[in-house]
């Protein structure tokens, strides 16, 4: 269990599609005591559909969306304490959007991997609505969150249970440093 000082706190699981946002997120809230909220879920299904026909979403699509993940957010913390969501924020305009008038820190867990591993991983899928190719528009929407405050980096190269410890003891860095700079 991270230890986070009993404080509400937002993670966001972000990364392109196949980056194992959802599994990530799901074993990340588990380990922390926080619920989980697929940010997929909530999109409105002109969204859905327009991926299944591959067609990449615009900021137009996505705007709405955003909004529908930051309010899910600010519902979670009234009513859960902590909330970990999966949600691409491919790039930095979506994440300072998400961050907008929150009542607390929202911290984000950027899933990296290699154009490859995420090819093959994509390749694997059976269950999930993105088609495989999407992933390019994905990479080229990208902006990574370099020198961003509150944003850790977690390579996918390894397995879940890693890439969760990983994340765990990331975010638990953060926390003390974050600690030490208000002392």
């Amino acid at each position: 269990m991270m230890s986070f000082n009993h404080e509400a706190r937002a993670i966001i699981v972000m990364g392109v599609s196949a980056s194992g946002k959802s599994v990530v997120g799901k074993r990340l809230a588990c380990a922390i005591g926080a619920c989980f909220v697929e940010g997929d879920d909530l999109h409105p299904p002109e969204n859905i559909a327009k991926m299944i026909s591959g067609s990449p979403l615009t900021d137009d699509d996505r705007w709405p969306w955003l909004d529908k993940v930051h309010g899910k957010i600010g519902r979670c913390l009234e009513a859960e304490g902590s909330v970990v969501v999966s949600c691409s924020a491919l790039r930095r305009s979506y994440r300072d959007r998400l961050r907008e008038g929150m009542t607390c820190r929202l911290q984000f867990v950027f899933l990296d991997g290699t154009r490859e591993l995420l090819e093959k991983r994509i390749a694997h899928r059976a269950t999930h609505f993105m088609p495989a190719s999407l992933l390019a528009s994905q990479l080229a929407t990208l902006e990574r969150p370099v020198d961003e405050k509150d944003v850790i980096v977690v390579s996918i190269d390894e397995s879940i249970d890693t890439i969760v410890e990983d994340a765990i003891k990331e975010l638990e860095r953060m926390e003390r440093t974050r600690r030490a700079a208000d002392s």
